[in-house]
């Protein structure tokens, strides 16, 4: 407890001290005849009903501490636990409260589960200032003391100063317990278990071999309250915890979907190629039968001419749908869904169905071209749209020199197809008759641009620009994304079927 910082009465002021304790006693047995309750004696903690004093000077450290106390065996190296519960009343906060503590040999504080304090020397005392975190309510105050040999002990005062002039005293005596290994949760439980016991008083301030006056008294810092910041309370961590699971479910249903739709993808190109074997084996086979039947018709010599000529006819209609039957097979074929297979087809296409005129090809081809992936509806409907443009130079350009060139300009495939022919007006032309409504709404399906420049006397150039970042997505195991957003459009785009007069003749 708290000492008189004067161990005497001085003798000017003994006739007042005297009339003073008789006043008091006066006091009390009133107080008792009236039937009033006087304030109890608080294991927790004590009252002194007096005009506050002011808190003792840090000089002043015999006078501030209890007793010396420990467990009811002291060994060497030795962890004693220490456990004190009070209460600082509600309608009464702290204005000041300053503690101060050592243990021989070291110590840990807790106040109410949280460290705020640690020492190593016994022969210096430590004072805190718990002014900022001692709100109105119950506070536990829980001590790890370390002994390394010989005797040990742990002192402590705690002396809070209320806004009424109150004080409340917290000292190191019987009523602190001792704590068994209990694990983390102690140094935080209101409540004492039924396993503790109390503290034994070893010593008093000034026993041998402790101090009289500590060697130094160390001031430490004003302890601030801890500070809660909003990612640091339960609504922001049930949020989190909220989205977390949410997006949990989110990428389990994708990795679901992503698992069927790729299923399906294998299911389909496996369809593609068996359509595309069935097509070549089968239909190939049979025109061409036929086509050697009309030839074997053609070499006989009794055959009428008009009867010949109309065979001619046939055999050349069946290598027509023929040849468009190969084109269909590669279509179809998913082996052949990239770039460098588009763009070889292309060429081979351009030289074979301009060798019969007299236009020259030339093709201009970047080289190095990606490997990434070209699906079906891309394929098709760029293989078309050459194919008009390619048929319109044939037909009305009179030209005697074609360029094909394929190159990327950034993320984009541009595709020209530029003759030395007599030009146009565009804004003349027929667009029905020469397909360029066709071609236009074939690369607007595939995100693309289409772009007409010819003026008479100076040839035509014809422009096709496809994005490939789609294709590039598709390509990479980020390609899922793109099938998720797009499955309901390419399922209906691949079943598009390729008619062989489609497949042979552009669209006129």
């Amino acid at each position: 407890m708290w000492r008189n910082p004067k161990n005497c009465v001085p003798a000017g002021k003994g006739f007042g001290f005297l009339t003073g304790a008789m006043c008091g006693v006066l006091l009390l047995g009133i107080l008792r005849a009236g039937g009033q309750t006087p304030v109890p004696n608080d294991t927790q903690y004590s009252v002194i009903n007096s005009i506050p004093a002011p808190l003792h000077s840090v000089l002043d450290a015999t006078n501030a501490v209890g007793s010396w106390i420990w467990d009811k065996e002291t060994q060497d190296k030795q962890t004693c636990r220490f456990w004190r519960v009070f209460e600082v009343p509600r309608d009464n906060p702290v204005v000041r409260a300053e503690m101060r503590i050592t243990a021989d040999n070291g110590y840990d504080v807790f106040l109410d589960g949280r460290k705020v304090g640690h020492g190593i020397d016994w022969k210096w005392l430590s004072t805190y200032d718990l002014s900022y975190v001692l709100p109105p309510g119950k506070h536990v105050l829980a001590i790890e003391a370390f002994n390394e040999g010989q005797k040990a002990g742990l002192i402590l005062g705690l002396r809070m100063q209320l806004t009424d002039g109150r004080v409340l005293e917290v000292a190191s005596d019987r009523s602190w317990y001792v704590v068994p290994d209990e694990g983390e949760g102690w140094r935080s439980k209101e409540h004492p278990l039924s396993r503790w016991y109390p503290a034994i008083v070893v010593g008093v301030v000034g026993d041998p071999p402790w101090w009289k006056t500590p060697v130094s008294t160390v001031i430490v810092p004003p302890i601030q309250p801890l500070t809660l910041h909003f990612w640091g309370s339960t609504w922001f961590q049930v949020v989190i915890l909220s989205l977390c699971g949410m997006a949990m479910v989110i990428c389990l249903r994708l990795m679901a979907k992503v698992a069927l739709q790729s299923k399906e993808q294998k299911l389909l190109q496996l369809e593609r190629n068996r359509i595309a074997r069935d097509i070549h084996d089968d239909l190939g086979a049979r025109l061409t039968e036929l086509v050697l039947l009309g030839e074997v018709a053609q070499s006989e010599r009794r055959t009428e001419p008009e009867t010949l000529a109309q065979i001619d006819q046939i055999c050349e209609r069946a290598r027509g749908v023929l040849g468009a039957i190969d084109e269909i097979v590669w279509v179809v074929n998913s082996r052949r869904d990239t770039l460098k297979d588009f763009v070889t087809y292309v060429c081979k296409y351009a030289q074979l169905f301009l060798r019969s005129s007299n236009i020259r090809c030339r093709l201009d081809i970047e080289p190095d071209l990606p490997s990434i992936t070209f699906d079906l509806p891309v394929r098709r409907n760029l293989l078309l749209a050459v194919k008009e443009a390619l048929n319109n130079a044939a037909k009305h350009s009179q030209a005697t020199e074609l360029f094909l060139r394929v190159h990327r300009d950034g993320m984009m495939l541009r595709v020209i197809v530029e003759d030395n022919g007599v030009g146009f007006e565009p804004a003349e032309a027929n667009l029905e008759r020469n397909g360029l409504t066709n071609m236009g709404q074939r690369m607007k399906e595939l995100g693309g641009e289409y772009r007409v420049v010819s003026r008479p006397g100076n040839g035509s150039r014809i422009e096709f620009l496809m994005p490939l970042e789609n294709q590039r997505l598709r390509s990479n195991w980020f390609g899922w994304l793109w099938r998720i957003f797009t499955a309901k459009v390419a399922p209906v785009q691949e079943k598009e079927k390729i008619t062989p007069a489609e497949a042979s003749q552009p669209t006129q």
